[in-house]
């Protein structure tokens, strides 16, 4: 069982994120340029929401508002569900499933350690499944793995 420490590991800790006083446009204009669907809200060292695509889409594009004037903190959803490093992959895709969400911030002892999308779990469950199918076929035709 994969463990979501492993996948920061294998993908990589760099986390993308923004201020709450930050404008929504900054926010959107940031996620573009990194190409991710979502960034942690840190004030300080500490984070304090996330911001998502379908956020800004919900409670700024089809209430027409101003991304310009409005705020991370205007929109953020601070009740962030997050992942623990000893965690396995299966479980966080559970949570996401279950709770609708596509990115969950990793948390070690009150710090930030990454950020996991659902992608990255995909990869990595038909990574394990591919390894698995790979043995499976050399055991069947008697070769060595």
């Amino acid at each position: 069982m994969v463990t979501v420490n492993q996948l920061l590991g294998q993908k990589g800790g760099k986390v993308v994120s923004v201020g709450p006083d930050d404008t929504v446009f900054a926010a959107i204009r940031k996620m573009a340029d990194e190409n991710v669907g979502s960034l942690v809200v840190v004030d300080g060292d500490k984070l304090v929401g996330i911001i998502t695509e379908r956020l800004y889409a919900r409670n700024v594009a089809l209430k027409g508002r101003s991304s310009d004037t409005t705020r991370v903190r205007d929109i953020m959803e601070t009740r962030v569900i997050y992942a623990r490093p000893e965690q396995t992959v299966d479980e966080c895709l559970a949570v996401m499933i279950t709770k609708r969400l596509r990115h969950l911030p990793v948390m070690d002892q009150g710090h930030l350690l990454g950020v996991i999308s659902i992608g990255d779990l995909g990869r990595s469950i038909v990574g394990d499944q591919k390894f698995t199918i790979n043995q499976l076929v050399h055991y069947i035709h008697g070769e060595p793995g």
